[in-house]
Parts: C-alpha cells; structure tokens; sequence
C-alpha cells in the first residue's frame, strides 16, 4: 500500500473534524433553546439565596452558570395576576386581571403572548403543568385558565398527590380552601408517581422529541404550592427541631394600615409547634422540586443541549411564613413581592454572579425576545430588558419595581400600590387615603419602623409617590402623587 500523502492527511483530519463537530455546529447555527422553568408560590429559601437551612442543589447549579437577581419583584402576589402580567409584558392595570378566574384575552384579545411570540420566530411552543394560572388542588390534570394560542403542544400531568393522598392532609386551617390552608402529607410515592415528577419527565420527552429544532420548552411546577404533598425522603431532609421560626411581635400587626394585611389573626392562629410543621413542610416540598429541576438539567446536558439553551428560573410571586403574622401571598410586604430569579445560557456572559439591580418579573418577556434575537417584538412592553444587568450585574440602572394588590373595603374594591428602589419600599393604599408605608430596608430590614408619617422622610417620600404615579400612568392607570 503507498503511504498517504501529507495533503491526504489534512484532507482526512479536517474530513473527521467536521464529522465529530457537525452537532456543535448545527447547535451554533440555529436560535437558542429556552427552557423556562417556574415554580409555584416559592420564595427565596433557597441555598443559592443564603437560606441556613434549605439545600437545592439544582437551583444551585442555574445560579452558578448565570446571574441570580437578588431583588426581583412581581406585579401582583397572586398566581393569576402575577402569569397574565409576564406573560404578556404587561402590567395588571392593562392585563386588568386582579383575581384567578379572569382571562387577559377578555381586556387584550390580540395581545402577543411570550409563547406565540416564539412561534412566530420558528419555535416550537409548549408547555407541562403550570404557566398561566389554574387553581391549585382542584384543576390539577386540567387546561385550567390557559391560552391556547400561546402553545404548540400542552400537556397536564395528574399524580397521586391529586388523585389519591389530598384526603390523607393534616389541615391547620380547616376553614380556607384546600389550595390556600395550611396542610401537608409526607407521602409514601415516588417522585415520579407525583405531579411534579411527571411534570418533569414529560418536559424531558418533549426535549428529545424536538431536539433538533428551536423550543421555548414552558415547565411549571406546583411545589411548593399547597396542599404540601411531596415524598417523605424530603420531609426527613428538615428535623423539627432544626426548623426556626420567623420572629414576630404581635404589635408588628399594627405598624401597617389596616388593609396591608391578609392574616388575620396572626398566624390564623396556629401555635408554634403548628408553625414548624408547617415550615418544615414547605422546606421538603421546595426540595422535592428542586429534584425534579435537577433531572431537566441532566436532561439537556445528555442530549448536548445545555451549551445552546438559555435558562430561566422563577416564581410568580413570593410566600409568607410567620413575617408579621402573615402567611402566604397577597400582602405588599417584601416576603410577598420578592421572588427567586436566576437566568443563565446564550447571552448570559457574568457566571455566578449576585446582581442587586431592582427588577421585575416584567422584565423577563424583552429579556427572552433580545436574547434569542426575535423579530416583530410588540412595541408595548412595560418591562425592561435584563440584557445589560446578565453581561455586568453592577451596570448602572435606574429601574424601580411596581407591585400592587386589591383589597375589598366596605363595598368598594381598593388598590394598594407599593414600588420599590435598592434600598426603600412605599406603599399607598387607595393613594394613600387610607394609608401609606414607607421602608428602609438598609436600616430596617424587617420592615419594622413605618417612616411614612416621619418629617425628615417627607421629600423622599414625595419623590417615591411621583416615580410611583408616572409609572402607573405609564402602565394603564390614572395616579396622582
């Protein structure tokens, strides 16, 4: 046989180069991936937040990749306020969804949602479990309150935690609805019996279904929503005795005028022993989701897809558990606005870096239109893109969040409204006819001292009721300061 050539040798290395790249350069060559994970009614007890106790692993792994927002905010503290509002980059006085029964498309029928948006760009859409809002027991396994024009494909899982262990609950509060009582079972089943678990494996199909195409791939799951049903092993991962409870005094129900609060009485009255059991379930119910997260990312690291998918984490609103007396959502307090929020991939340069910027949940639909490079973006955005915060978490902002919630007084429906800086909180409620707060969160973190009646905060607090005002102007609602 006659020795090759040294010009054949080139030939066939650059020949076998390009065999072994051709999945990395198909990979570059077309849009990023977006895998856009949401988390119901979570808030930021999480290990890659600085929690003393809980451990989420995978959440972890997101951060460490990407930028976590330290001070990222919601619209609304309500499951369907908060998804209509990110989902179509609009504020809740535009969407005019307030509660968990109305549609966005009743106000805005032709509004382009963050999923039909990437299928006009050539992605395929879809979604497993919860994304825009459906009731939580009970539309488990349903459309619930989707849109259909925002997907390609849906799919509703239905585990046991729905069919078969809601009548083994302990409840603490018998008297509210199951999906907003306090109650909880450490169940025999596997991770993979329960919703969540499905969610996750359903999810992981659909990737290797569509893996050779551009997907906006939508996983929501339901923990920590309640009731708090997750595997036992995750129950055993928080001792009782290691649980502590969050500090309150019972004049902390009288530093806020009276509608700032949802709680009432103070912890529904459960006692301390109930408060733990409860805290501890919600812990196990945060890790039971974490793991299913961690077999999305296993996922795209197999099929070699992780290096050309941005990935989103979040929540649609923050939890309260014991702040003020206060437990659950729909109060304006920062337990209840703050949410987790982490974004890594294509696009995202700073790696495992804290950005303190104050940002909305708003912000995340031009964040994924810029990122991914997508055409015929709607004009009408209230949000702003994140691009600049996930290249250098310190670059200068100038952006405040805006969250509001309503409240029944008397027979009239009252609005409370609150924006928030780096480092200050005002609220006012019924533009402050029924009363105003004002925080300082660099002094006060516990929101302890309501500065809004202070002589010496009275100029920032005019400027905070002017930023406040022009933005609510801006997003649909008629303010004055």
């Amino acid at each position: 046989m006659k020795p090759v050539s040294t010009f054949s040798r080139r030939q066939l290395l650059a020949s076998a180069a390009t065999v072994v790249l051709q999945p990395a350069l198909r990979a570059a060559s077309r849009p990023p991936n977006v895998l856009f994970i949401a988390s119901d009614d979570l808030n930021t007890c999480l290990s890659c937040y600085g929690h003393p106790l809980v451990r989420t692993p995978n959440l972890d792994r997101i951060a460490a990749r990407g930028v976590r927002f330290d001070r990222a905010y919601c619209q609304y503290p309500l499951c369907n306020p908060s998804r209509a509002s990110l989902m179509t980059g609009l504020g809740p006085d535009t969407t005019t969804v307030y509660n968990n029964s109305r549609h966005f498309r009743e106000a805005i029928p032709d509004v382009v949602t963050l999923g039909q948006l990437f299928q006009k760009n050539g992605y395929f859409s879809a979604r497993v479990g919860k994304i825009f809002h459906y009731g939580v027991p009970a539309q488990i396994g349903t459309d619930g309150l989707d849109d259909k024009p925002t997907w390609n494909r849906v799919v509703n899982p239905c585990g046991v935690d729905h069919s078969k262990e809601e009548a083994l609950l302990t409840n603490y509060t018998p008297q509210r609805g199951l999906g907003s009582a306090v109650c909880f079972y450490a169940s025999p089943a596997q991770d993979e019996e329960h919703t969540d678990g499905m969610i996750a494996l359903e999810a992981i199909r659909l990737m290797e279904e569509h893996r050779n195409e551009p997907w906006f791939l939508a996983a929501g799951f339901y923990r920590p929503h309640v009731p708090w049903i997750a595997p036992v092993k995750y129950f055993d991962q928080y001792p009782l005795a290691r649980i502590e409870l969050i500090p309150f005094r019972e004049d902390e129900m009288r530093i806020a005028p009276e509608l700032a609060y949802f709680t009432r009485p103070a912890h529904w009255g459960m006692n301390e022993q109930q408060r733990r059991e409860a805290m501890r379930a919600y812990y196990a119910s945060i890790s039971f989701m974490d793991a299913q997260v961690g077999k999305l990312l296993e996922a795209l690291a197999r099929l070699r897809l992780e290096q050309n998918t941005v990935i989103v984490f979040w929540s649609d609103h923050g939890y309260q558990l014991g702040e003020h007396g206060q437990w659950m959502k729909q109060t304006l307090f920062e337990a209840a606005a703050r949410v987790p929020l982490m974004i890594c991939g294509p696009g995202v340069s700073a790696r495992g870096q804290l950005c303190r910027r104050t940002v909305e949940l708003l912000d995340l639909y031009p964040t994924l239109a810029e990122l991914c490079n997508l055409r015929e973006t709607p004009r009408l955005l209230h949000g702003r893109s994140l691009g600049p915060l996930l290249r250098d978490p310190k670059a200068a902002w100038n952006k405040v969040a805006v969250t509001q919630v309503q409240r029944a007084s008397g027979q009239k429906a009252v609005m409370g409204y609150t924006i928030r800086t780096e480092r200050y909180r005002y609220t006012w409620w019924d533009e402050g006819r029924v009363g105003e707060e004002l925080y300082d969160y660099q002094k006060d973190p516990r929101e302890l001292v309501n500065l809004a009646s202070s002589a010496e905060a009275a100029r920032l607090k005019k400027d905070l009721q002017q930023q406040l005002a022009a933005i609510l102007k801006a997003r649909g609602k008629k303010a004055s300061a």
